[in-house]
Parts: C-alpha cells; sequence; structure tokens
C-alpha cells in the first residue's frame, strides 16, 4: 500500500516540461495501440456495419403500422436452425484460437475447413428461407416486417460472403503450411474470429428483437405510436 502511494505521489510530483522528465516520458517502443492491419480493418467495418444494421433495426420499429396484425408473422423452426449453425461457427473460432497457442496445425486446419463449411450451410439457410417465404407469398413489399427481415438478411448475408472470401484466402494460404510456419497467419485467423463473432451478435440482436420476442416489439411500438 505505502509503495502505491509512494508511487501515486510520484507520478503528481512529475514535471513533464522539464527535459529530463521529456526524456523519460518520450522513451517507448511507438505501440501504444498494438493492433494488427487485419484487426484495425475489422473495427472499421464494425464501426461502419453497427450504424448501417442499427437504422434497419431502427427503421423497423419506426414503421411498424399500429394496425399490423400478428397474423402475418412467422415462426419458423429454420431460423433456429440458422442461429445454432452460426453458434458453431463462433464456437470453432475459439477452437482455432486456442490450437493457435498451441501451435496444432492439424486441429487448425481441420477447424478451419468446419468454420467455412458452417458458414455457406448457414447461407443456404437463409437462400432457402428464403424461398419458403416467397412460396407462401411474402415479399418485401407484403408488410413493414417482410421488407426489414429481407433487407436486413440481405445485407448481413453480404457481410458473411465477404468474410467467407478472407476465409478462403486465409485458408488457402494455411493449409499450405507446416506447423512451424502456422504462426505466420495467426494475425488474420484472430481477425476473422473477431468478425464472425460480430457477426453472431448483431444476428442475435435482430433474431431476438424481429423473431423471438417479435409480439412484445410490436405491442410495445403500438403503445407507443397510440
Amino acid at each position: 500500500m505505502s509503495n502505491f502511494i509512494k508511487k501515486l505521489f510520484g507520478t503528481l510530483a512529475e514535471k513533464p516540461w522539464e527535459k529530463e522528465q521529456a526524456a523519460i516520458d518520450n522513451y517507448h517502443p511507438g505501440k501504444t495501440f498494438n493492433l494488427s492491419k487485419q484487426t484495425s480493418a475489422v473495427i472499421v467495418i464494425f464501426g461502419v456495419s453497427t450504424v448501417l444494421f442499427s437504422l434497419i433495426l431502427t427503421g423497423y420499429l419506426y414503421t411498424i403500422p399500429p394496425e399490423q396484425d400478428t397474423k402475418f408473422l412467422f415462426k419458423p423452426n429454420l431460423l433456429w436452425v440458422n442461429t445454432i449453425v452460426l453458434f458453431f461457427v463462433t464456437y470453432f473460432f475459439s477452437k482455432i484460437t486456442k490450437d493457435l497457442k498451441k501451435n496444432d496445425t492439424t486441429k487448425i486446419k481441420k477447424n478451419l475447413i468446419l468454420v467455412g463449411g458452417l458458414s455457406y450451410l448457414f447461407l443456404f439457410g437463409q437462400i432457402f428461407f428464403w424461398y419458403q417465404l416467397m412460396q407462401d407469398e411474402k415479399f418485401v413489399s407484403t408488410n413493414s416486417y417482410f421488407s426489414s427481415f429481407y433487407i436486413f438478411t440481405a445485407i448481413h448475408g453480404i457481410h458473411l460472403l465477404g468474410g467467407l472470401f478472407f476465409w478462403g484466402k486465409v485458408c488457402s494460404k494455411t493449409l499450405k503450411l507446416e506447423q512451424n510456419e502456422i504462426i505466420s497467419q495467426k494475425k488474420s485467423i484472430s481477425a476473422l474470429s473477431l468478425y464472425w463473432t460480430f457477426l453472431l451478435i448483431v444476428w442475435l440482436i435482430f433474431f431476438l428483437t424481429i423473431y423471438v420476442f417479435n409480439d412484445t416489439v410490436i405491442a410495445w411500438c403500438k403503445a407507443l405510436l397510440t
């Protein structure tokens, strides 16, 4: 405790304008924010995408007419399946992150392939679900609920396709590497893992708002608009 107090008062007593102190303050490796280019790019995408998805969700909540009947809303099981698939993608990415620390090349390569396969399965599930909606004559123009659903899932799918493009590039390099070389892809794999976690969080917010608790959301919106 006494050492902490001494250090605290020592910091308060520093005079950064003096030459000797300035020399100490300026002595650093220049890596205050030690983020890789890949992670920095993902963070920028986070910012832009968060604004975009927030606008879609706000538009949905704002444009629901008070007279909209919940009988138009669907209760499909396929969305639950897709959500579980996306959970597994994130789970296998977390396993890859752990395997990177152990330098377990075999498991990293296997789990990377699983991640890609499950991501494509999610996309095919979404396309099939669109097909089911259209067969039931539920289109973008049906009402504000379905227009928001189509727009959100389309943009989310585009983000996922973008992630799969970079996954393909990382995967093609990683599969060719030996055990002592796999560490060279650590930053790229970590950035991909972060990106998929973001996609899962966005999907869960949408899923809970527009599907699981949709009746509650509609009742709340009706109360605001009436």
